[in-house]
């Protein structure tokens, strides 16, 4: 027998290898198999190959945000923030799970063809992005759920589940919450920031949709953020990490850092003097995994007394684990994701559903004397703008790439009747001086409808090294369009045109003077590959506008309190006072709803109960269509400083014209709780007010077209 063949029948009859087994005795006989520098090898996403086990290499490293990304060819699905305007869940699950088969086949196809896997060719995907999208100059702010903790947490939660699966033994894939925790910006000070947090802004905002995500839909992995947090590096924070993660939260899967975050231990943030203490810290604290730096120092570590074997041990069998339940070392005919077809890439049936979060993610913001839709009547229409013919702006960040991406001028052009004489001029460049012969001004007054497609680009806010045109390092300094887009504009409308203004971004716009000026305006986020039909079927009125605003928009700059400050008052819905441009929710529609007849089972409750509660919604108008009814809970009597208002539910409903339904929904104990200044969940007792609506309760609601919503008061008592 020769020495190779021993050792096959060595690893083929190890407990590793035996699939009957429970998981943790596995990972410990890996472990007890392996020497020193083999674990080390395997503490980097890059884990190194270990031929005598038949452990292959394998990369951590990939990304999932809104499809697989940076592997070629995959079905691209709106960006994050798109997907959390539409307000369903359902539909978002159904989404990652397409993003999880894909992800399978794609991972299995380069297993035959090469027989290993690299970069974004992997398992383990580093999304969802559940930060608090807190500031609408953070460039990253696309990437995330939006502004609330409860929305983050219901669209976040259904991501996970569908990335993951539901197999009782396998994971489809792995997905990871990132990035913990308060992170969102600034982009050029994320490796020395300080984010200062008071223990009630902490509990209220920054760590519910990760304690969801947790303990609810069971995420696999969590990365730490690049900044501290309280003085903390975020990926050792005995706060964050040790007690919060796996103390209060009791999380079994394992913690990945940002890509090079830990040697901003020592060259960022200055709290350790070299990369061997910043790896030791980083290790003690639980942060299993280090993405691209500092893990290959683990023996000096040891060698110093920093830590030891056990620590690596500790922090290995999490990582081991995740690939087991992957069944990374199960026989493919075990692991019945492994046979997934790659001809779920790019299907039609995937396709079908990138078209339907695309439609349902386009947030009609105005549309004067119903411009909208498109009448089948009109002669003539001119598509100008530097975003219409604009691939990237299907795309967002961290996306793939398919062979059919519909533009915002391709969708029009196909949808378009023959007989209406159309017309496409770019006209205006995206955010620099550049010559046009342009004759649009002349000619806009003339036609029927000018479509007008502006807004922002991946180029102009993104992450640090990724948005190109940006001066903030992928953040913004300004909110508003660029100026030359602005002058554009305001020029186009003055000329008598009829402008039905088509928005692409993933932050919210300060749109100042235009807004009066525009006939429509319609916000399309970055809608993926489907983005340019979805967009064509809004506008000419094949299917109605439901999206709602996942983040306020405010009117300026001056309304927001300085970037760097991580305080919640005077952010978000939920604790700004300023009136809004467009508040949280918003989201007009083709048709009108009606909400009626709040009715409450008590005025009255003790505390501990729950209190039912029901309400009629109507479609007033002459369109089928969708609406998101929203459920909002306002402490009135609390004893520190509590949201004015804060999300609780939410129902998408489909109806006919003339149809209603009754909405039920049950207010649990739980959704009266706020934080105190200690950080803690208490429920107190007091008056409490209840409203139902298609809109945050705000005053600029209604006057911009939201439903008038119905509220109700009741009493908590000890």
């Amino acid at each position: 027998m020769t020495e190779s063949t021993s050792t096959q029948q060595t690893v083929s009859s190890a407990v590793y290898m035996d699939t009957s087994r429970p998981i943790a005795e596995r990972v410990q006989d890996i472990l007890s198999r392996l020497t020193l520098d083999e674990k080390i090898g395997q503490m980097r996403n890059p884990a190194q190959a270990i031929p005598r086990l038949n452990i292959p290499a394998y990369d951590f490293w990939s990304e999932a945000l809104h499809g697989v990304a940076g592997n070629g060819r995959a079905t691209v699905f709106p960006q994050a923030i798109g997907m959390a305007a539409t307000w369903d869940p359902v539909l978002i699950q159904k989404v990652a799970a397409a993003v999880g088969d894909e992800a399978r086949a794609k991972h299995h196809e380069a297993l035959r063809r090469n027989g290993a896997t690299g970069m974004f060719q992997g398992l383990t995907v580093w999304s969802p992005n559940i930060n608090i999208f807190r500031d609408p100059r953070w460039g990253r702010g696309q990437e995330t759920w939006g502004e609330d903790p409860f929305l983050t947490g219901e669209m976040g939660a259904a991501y996970v589940r569908g990335l993951q699966g539901d197999h009782p033994k396998y994971l489809k894939v792995a997905a990871c919450a990132k990035h913990f925790a308060v992170h969102s910006g600034p982009e050029k000070l994320r490796h020395v920031f300080n984010a200062n947090v008071s223990s009630r802004d902490l509990n209220a905002t920054y760590l519910p949709a990760f304690k969801k995500l947790v303990t609810e839909a069971r995420v696999e992995a969590v990365m730490g953020a690049y900044n501290r947090t309280n003085d903390e590096p975020c990926c050792a924070s005995q706060l964050l990490l040790v007690k919060t993660l796996r103390g209060d939260w009791a999380f079994q899967g394992h913690v990945v850092s940002d890509c090079g975050a830990l040697t901003d231990f020592h060259q960022g943030h200055k709290v350790t003097k070299d990369v061997v203490e910043s790896a030791a810290l980083a290790l003690k604290a639980g942060c299993d995994l280090s993405c691209i730096c500092t893990y290959d120092h683990l023996r000096e570590a040891i060698d110093r007394g920093l830590i030891t074997e056990v620590d690596i041990d500790r922090s290995l069998g999490r990582t081991l684990a995740t690939r087991f339940k992957l069944g990374m070392f199960d026989p493919p005919a075990d692991v019945p994701y492994s046979a997934i077809p790659l001809s779920v890439v790019g299907s039609s049936e995937h396709r079908q559903l990138a078209y339907e979060a695309a439609v349902k993610s386009i947030v009609l913001l105005k549309n004067k004397d119903d411009i909208l839709p498109i009448s089948e009547q009109a002669q003539k229409i001119l598509v100008v703008g530097p975003t219409a013919a604009n691939i990237e702006v299907l795309l967002g960040n961290y996306h793939g790439l398919n062979d059919a991406l519909t533009t915002l001028i391709q969708g029009i052009v196909a949808r378009v009747p023959e007989g209406v004489a159309l017309n496409y001029l770019q006209a205006c460049p995206l955010n620099q001086s550049v010559e046009f012969k342009d004759w649009s001004l002349a000619v806009a007054p003339t036609v029927d409808a000018v479509i007008a497609c502006m807004g922002l680009s991946p180029l102009l806010e993104g992450e640090e090294g990724h948005a190109n045109l940006s001066d903030e390092n992928g953040d913004r300094a300004q909110i508003s369009l660029p100026p030359i887009q602005v002058e554009y504009l305001t020029k186009l409308a003055l000329s008598g045109a009829k402008v039905v203004l088509v928005l692409t971004g993933g932050s919210p716009i300060a749109l100042g003077n235009l807004e009066d000026l525009m006939k429509a305006i319609v916000y399309v986020w970055y809608p993926g590959q489907e983005g340019g039909t979805a967009v064509a079927d809004v506008l000419f009125g094949d299917t109605a506008p439901s999206g709602k605003l996942p983040l306020t928009f405010p009117k300026s700059l001056d309304q927001l309190p300085p970037f760097e400050d991580y305080n919640m008052t005077g952010r978000t819905y939920r604790y700004a006072t300023e009136e809004p441009l467009y508040p949280f929710g918003f989201g007009l529609s083709y048709t009108r709803f009606t909400y009626s007849d709040l009715a409450l089972d008590k005025n009255t409750i003790r505390a501990g109960e729950s209190l039912p509660l029901r309400c009629t919604l109507t479609n007033s108008g002459s369109v089928e269509a969708e609406e998101v009814t929203q459920i909002y809970l306002s402490d009135l009597e609390a004893s520190t400083v509590v949201p004015l208002n804060s999300l609780i539910g939410f129902r998408r409903v489909h109806l006919k014209p003339g149809e209603r339904t009754v909405i039920t929904f049950t207010i649990t104990p739980e959704m009266m709780e706020m934080v105190n200044d200690a950080g803690d969940r208490v429920l107190e007792s007091g008056e409490f007010r209840v409203t139902v609506g298609g809109c945050s309760p705000s005053e600029r609601g209604v006057p911009l077209g939201a439903a008038v919503p119905v509220t109700m008061a009741f009493t908590v008592i000890p």
